[in-house]
């Protein structure tokens, strides 16, 4: 069975790709699922990050793990995936942080074009600020090696664990523990753009920030009945769009059906990020709760 807060203790650590701690960690995940019986395939891939992602290198060299249960049916294509990135970054300003720059420079430059077809100046020198002050906060969309992501994303990556050990050995189920999803999504593209095969007729899980506080929320990128009974089993709220970036929204464009499960609240986001994102603030509480959840929901006939 898991040992949950030893597997977060191994996957808390500062793991920027590319870094010493983020190959040590792919070690401990092929490690984790070689002993449970699956075969684990590197998907080694190299792409450019986004510019605003400032401190990035030009070119990304990634590895995605996709990790499968040997089966004497071809092509040993899983009919469902549980997904989740073990990559981390940190960044000078936290998620809630940019979530209200970026908010502020959206309203911002709506205000200005609506003050300029207006002829208000009044309002127009006051849009011109509030976007100016959004733009100054995402300019600090810097990224550093400093943040241990114990909610994001290393609960999700003991959840996945928690989950294969409740499920039966026979399940068709498969992992992909993706790489560079800090950085703009990298590894779940080319995993798409590669290895579409994979995902084509099957349902996708994937787990990105499961916090002790809030509530389970489920980012429906494409609804399916799979989707639809994980959601129901754990009481999530509900959202087709979420001010946020996450790996399903790559891979719902290869799979069946794809949600992306959440848990947290506003205090979460301010921790997402920097070096407060420890593991030793989670009790696992929620983690447990989810997995149990999922298991229940993939297991009920």
């Amino acid at each position: 069975m898991t040992d949950s807060a030893g597997l977060l203790r191994a996957f808390a650590v500062p793991r920027r790709v590319g870094t010493p701690n983020h190959a040590q960690v792919r070690d401990v995940l092929k490690r984790e699922l070689a002993s449970r019986g699956f075969t684990v395939e590197e998907h080694a891939f190299s792409s450019r990050p986004p510019w605003m992602l400032f401190g990035t290198p030009a070119v990304v060299h990634g590895v995605n793990l996709i990790g499968r249960r040997p089966t004497a049916q071809p092509p040993n294509r899983p009919t469902l995936w549980l997904s989740a990135h073990y990559d981390s970054k940190g960044q000078p300003i936290s998620m809630a942080m940019r979530i209200v720059g970026a908010a502020a420079a959206a309203l911002g430059t709506l205000g200005v074009l609506g003050a300029l077809a207006a002829g208000w100046t009044l309002v127009l020198g006051l849009a011109l600020l509030v976007a100016g002050g959004g733009a100054a906060i995402l300019a600090q969309n810097r990224v550093t090696d400093r943040s241990p992501g114990a909610v994001d994303n290393a609960s999700a990556l003991v959840a996945v664990f928690a989950i294969l050990d409740m499920l039966p050995r026979d399940a068709s189920l498969g992992v992909l523990f993706l790489d560079a999803e800090e950085l703009g999504l990298l590894g779940a593209r080319a995993l798409v753009e590669d290895r579409a095969g994979l995902l084509a007729d099957t349902a996708v899980i994937n787990f990105d920030g499961l916090d002790d506080r809030g509530r389970p929320i489920a980012f429906l990128h494409r609804p399916g009945p799979i989707a639809r009974a994980v959601v129901s089993e754990l009481g999530a709220l509900r959202a087709r769009w979420l001010p946020v970036v996450v790996d399903g929204i790559v891979l719902a464009k290869g799979a069946r059906e794809c949600v992306t499960i959440m848990q947290g609240d506003w205090g979460t986001a301010r921790v997402v990020h920097t070096p407060g994102d420890t593991a030793a603030r989670l009790t696992l509480q929620g983690v447990r709760a989810v997995a149990e959840g999922v298991a229940r929901a993939l297991t009920s006939p």
